[in-house]
């Protein structure tokens, strides 16, 4: 019987709204904007379920603290650009073995809800 990886493990960051400068178009670069974003971090997170300690899992108020202060003063152009930049917050958590970033811009594109990006990164993705 195999073991089950270690990383399969998933802590959520749900719908964390933030509004920055995001977009090419003149209109965009001067009004902050709405994104929302979801992270997954995936982690082992068995020693915490065990110890109930902070220090043995992912901190996810400070990577979310952490977000909050690159989105907000960020001017990136594309919404895949921004979400690359929080994968790297996020897997400088050495728990964090791997992340799936989404990105949503509401009202991007007209009859829309929404255009988003989703990504996937690891820790080798950025040679750590």
């Amino acid at each position: 019987m195999s073991e089950i990886s270690a990383f399969n493990d998933k802590i959520y960051i749900r719908d964390l709204s933030i509004r920055c400068i995001i977009g090419v178009n003149q209109d965009e670069r001067i009004e902050k904007q709405d994104v929302v974003i979801n992270v997954i971090l995936f982690t082992d997170t068995r020693k915490a379920g065990q110890t109930d300690a902070l220090e043995d899992s992912v901190d996810y108020k400070k990577v979310k603290k952490a977000i909050l202060s690159l989105v907000e003063t960020s001017e990136f152009l594309l919404i895949e650009k921004l979400a690359d930049e929080i994968a790297k917050i996020c897997l400088d958590d050495s728990k964090v073995q791997k992340v799936d970033v989404t990105v949503d811009k509401p009202g991007a594109l007209r009859y829309t809800r929404s255009v988003a990006v989703e990504i996937v990164r690891t820790r080798e993705s950025y040679g750590q």
